[in-house]
């Protein structure tokens, strides 16, 4: 198996996308942010000094997976069929959850879609909740699983 973003030279090359066919493709990410009790509290009651953290985090998550060609060089730029973004809290571990489905019709997949999606939606919870923890922790950010291409299904571990 070769790098397929690096050519013979090993520079870098955008993969052709031309000859392969449209299919439906999906891909789902994780990822968790981890704080305090007192962070969660503040997250759990939306009062936080900038607002409702899981709202604009879900936001910047969908924004983050639309703009994924323009963060990542060698990345498509396409347009999703749908992002489902989820964020819930875990009590128990002290976390913010953050799970995001991305699916579309194309030559090409969602997988970078996705895990920017939940990239952006944590960095977004980071953002948010560092004024009042410092040691705030993103965790974990992972291809769950995907669906659809030349190389076939993938569910992680």
């Amino acid at each position: 198996m070769d790098f397929t973003h690096i050519d013979e030279k090993g520079m870098p090359v955008m993969v052709n996308v031309g000859d392969k066919p449209e299919t439906l493709r999906t891909a789902t990410a994780a990822g968790r942010v981890f704080v305090n009790e007192e962070t969660f509290e503040l997250i759990r009651s939306g009062g936080t000094k900038k607002g409702d953290v899981l709202s604009v985090a879900k936001l910047a998550g969908i924004m983050g997976a639309k703009k994924t060609s323009e963060l990542i060089p060698l990345c498509h730029p396409i347009f999703v069929d749908g992002i489902d973004l989820d964020l819930r809290l875990n009590e128990e571990d002290l976390c913010v959850e953050i799970e995001a489905t991305v699916s579309i019709t194309a030559k090409t997949g969602v997988e970078m879609e996705a895990m920017t999606a939940v990239s952006v939606a944590a960095l977004t919870v980071y953002d948010m909740c560092k004024a009042v923890q410092r040691d705030v922790r993103i965790s974990d950010i992972h291809l769950v699983k995907k669906t659809g291409g030349v190389h076939g299904d993938y569910i992680g571990e």
